[in-house]
């Protein structure tokens, strides 16, 4: 296994766009290397996006340009984390033509993934405004990108899940299922508790929600369950410092309803593993069918 932290978004774009160049053949660009002379001309780009989104990463994608002869400059002209609107420049990179070319499109594949997590993850906390619950990610994510687009989630106002697998021990129906059912969940949790590590038990009902709180777990996943239901699994725990997570195929339209239910947080995979990508394009200041100046 690699010593690489995995959870350093600097560390995971320079492996990123590492291995997106070699995938993209960027050095054996045959159109930029036909531009000759042209190549060396000096340009700036305005990047700007076409849509409304919550800005993320754009100092994580200009690392493939480090990563190419020739020097590039990306320069963000707004704050990471901010909303703004269809064609507010965003960031300007400076550099020699043929760099930018060859770095433009694997830039603008991780900024427009970035950004379009941070932006979903700013609806769903938009649309919970004014609720003391937190909009959590999960382990759904690209594989190889998780520090990246956790860090977008952040920027969109969510809070992240655990990271990995080391960092809290959730203990799901496929476990429970191989130690006979949440009956014999003590001997487990001991254990765990003896490690230091946190513990997160999934339920998927009131019944196995009453079996699970005695054993005083940090979370309980709430799985699939009603809107009645969660305000029951509320009740139940009351007062005894577990927090309840909500989980399960939740929406813009759906998110709200759970939230006023009293839970802690709500888990939504669909921030990592189905976003869309926001559309942001490069706008250049140089015509290549005019002489260089």
């Amino acid at each position: 296994m690699s010593s690489m932290d995995w959870t350093d978004p600097f560390a995971v774009a320079e492996v990123l766009t590492e291995n997106a160049l070699i995938e993209d053949e960027a050095l054996n660009d045959a159109a930029s290397r036909a531009l000759a002379e042209f190549g060396d001309t000096p340009v700036t780009c305005h990047v700007n996006p076409r849509e409304n989104i919550v800005v993320a990463g754009v100092d994580f994608a200009a690392v493939v340009f480090s990563r190419l002869p020739g020097e590039v400059r990306v320069e963000a002209l707004v704050s990471e984390g901010r909303s703004i609107r269809a064609g507010e420049r965003m960031a300007d990179i400076h550099g020699p033509a043929a760099a930018v070319l060859r770095g433009e499109r694997i830039f603008l594949n991780i900024l427009g993934r970035l950004c379009g997590i941070a932006s979903i993850t700013s609806e769903f906390v938009s649309v919970c405004a004014g609720i003391d619950v937190e909009i959590l990610d999960t382990r759904k994510t690209t594989p190889g990108m998780r520090a990246l687009e956790k860090y977008a989630v952040r920027m969109g106002g969510g809070v992240n899940h655990r990271f990995s697998l080391a960092d809290m021990a959730m203990l799901k129906d496929n476990h429970l299922a191989a130690i006979g059912g949440a009956g014999n969940l003590l001997p487990v949790i001991g254990r765990l508790r003896n490690l230091g590590v946190p513990v997160e038990v999934e339920v998927d009902s009131l019944q196995q929600l009453e079996l699970v709180i005695p054993f005083l777990p940090d979370r309980i996943l709430l799985d699939n369950m009603s809107v009645s239901e969660l305000r029951e699994a509320v009740l139940l725990v009351e007062d005894s410092g577990i927090y309840l997570e909500a989980s399960g195929g939740i929406t813009l339209e759906t998110v709200r309803a759970v939230a006023e239910t009293g839970v802690d947080g709500i888990s939504v995979g669909m921030l990592t593993h189905s976003v869309k990508s926001s559309d942001i394009g490069l706008d250049w200041h140089y015509d290549f069918r005019k002489e260089p100046v």
